[in-house]
C-alpha cells in the first residue's frame, strides 16, 4: 500500500483554509448582527451591517450545502 503524501497534504491544507474562512464568515455575520443591536439601542439604524450579516450567513449556508452535495454526489 502506497500513500500519496502530497495529495494528503493538499487535502489537509485546503480543508484547513476552508474551515478558517467559514469560521471567519460566520464571525463577521455575528459581528454585523451585534452592531445592529447596538445601533438600535442607541436609536439608530444599521441596515448595511444587517445586510452584510445575512450575506455572510447565506455564504456559510451555501458552502455547507455545496459540501453536502459533494458528499452525496
Amino acid at each position: 500500500m502506497k500513500i500519496d503524501w502530497a495529495a494528503l497534504g493538499s487535502v489537509f491544507g485546503v480543508s484547513l483554509i476552508i474551515t478558517v474562512a467559514l469560521v471567519a464568515l460566520f464571525t463577521l455575520g455575528i459581528v454585523g448582527l451585534s452592531r445592529q443591536e447596538r445601533a438600535t439601542a442607541q436609536g439608530g439604524s444599521a441596515g448595511l451591517a444587517v445586510t452584510g450579516a445575512y450575506a455572510c450567513f447565506a455564504a456559510c449556508a451555501a458552502a455547507v450545502a455545496y459540501g453536502i452535495y459533494l458528499i452525496v454526489a
